[in-house]
């Protein structure tokens, strides 16, 4: 730290002052502390500064280990948020959100001095567990079962997919058919949700649902069945993955969208708008998802004691070239 304070030109102790973001330190004082640290090559010592401050500067995130893109996606926002804060993340990923595993991880990153955890947690086995975790723990969880008591950070997957529902109600079809996700995913419940009570609120059929994985190879085999209803002119799949499927099923069995059939996804994945024809889909911020549960886990921090807040953020629908009314208007 002396080498980093002589050559910026200014105390040690203003170099702590830097590094622990304090007020008094002007920002052009604190670049020129940050460009000497980089010049020298200079690491902070982490159990050092947990040691002087209390504070370790690490929060934990727990999530499920894959490639889906909806847990991809709200780590890399809580990531951001936390790397924009001056925080480092310390991430575990799960196989599978049970009880054992996820009190285990939090045990783990526990020893790592994390001053908080984010739970990514869609998976409805993961309730059980929240309730066991450290009462002494800062603790957010996204996407989780809101009724567990601990702080959520959750998207109107409901409103999502009443969104769509009405749309496509609104342009002419007499019903809208459902590709949906695992019944063990929070998501794809409240999708099936709201696509079933906005058509029983609007007194149209509800056909049942045909079940995928998330998937792009299940929404092409649902898109095989559906390809064969001709009543089928209206189809929401529950992620764009599957979307995907159910369009190269439409294809092959010359069902044109959206002239014959209009398909709707979720996530507004980057591809979706490259698809043939761009898909219409349901847009999360998951970077506002990542900065609302990393300033509920400051909060926390800083107050060193529990909330339950809960904050709801909403989708927004974007209609592109896969839908239109059912004769083609």
């Amino acid at each position: 730290m002396a080498d980093v304070a002589r050559l910026a030109g200014v105390s040690t102790q203003t170099v702590s002052r830097a590094l622990n973001e304090s007020a008094s330190v002007s920002p052009f004082t604190r670049t020129r502390v940050l460009a000497a640290i980089e010049e020298l090559g200079y690491r902070v010592n982490t159990a050092a500064r947990t040691l002087a401050t209390g504070h370790s500067k690490i929060i934990g995130v727990v999530t499920l280990d894959g490639t889906f893109f909806g847990p991809v996606s709200t780590l890399h926002g809580v990531e951001q948020a936390a790397r924009f804060a001056g925080y480092f993340t310390s991430v575990a990923s799960l196989r599978a959100l049970d009880h054992r595993s996820v009190v285990s991880a939090v045990d783990r990153l526990n020893d790592q001095v994390v001053e908080g955890i984010v739970v990514i947690s869609p998976l409805t086995s993961a309730a059980e567990a929240l309730n066991d975790l450290p009462t002494d723990m800062p603790v957010v969880v996204v996407e989780g079962d809101p009724r567990v008591g601990l702080a959520t950070v959750t998207v109107d997957q409901v409103g999502g997919a009443r969104a769509v529902t009405t749309y496509l109600l609104s342009t002419g079809h007499q019903t809208v058919f459902h590709v949906s996700g695992p019944p063990d995913w929070q998501e794809a419940q409240a999708r099936l949700a709201g696509w079933r009570s906005t058509l029983e609120e609007a007194g149209a059929e509800v056909v049942s649902p045909l079940s995928g994985d998330w998937t792009a190879r299940s929404g092409y085999e649902a898109g095989q069945v559906l390809a064969r209803i001709p009543e089928a002119t209206a189809i929401f799949a529950a992620n764009d993955q599957m979307a995907l499927g159910v369009l190269l099923a439409l294809h092959e069995h010359n069902r044109r969208v959206p002239e014959d059939v209009s398909v709707v996804g979720f996530d507004n994945m980057p591809e979706s708008a490259f698809f043939i024809p761009p898909l219409t889909t349901v847009c999360q911020d998951f970077e506002q998802v990542g900065r609302t549960a990393l300033k509920l886990l400051l909060n926390q921090i800083n107050s060193r004691t529990r909330s339950v807040d809960r904050v709801e953020i909403q989708p927004e629908l974007l209609v592109r070239r896969s839908t239109i009314g059912p004769s083609g208007q």
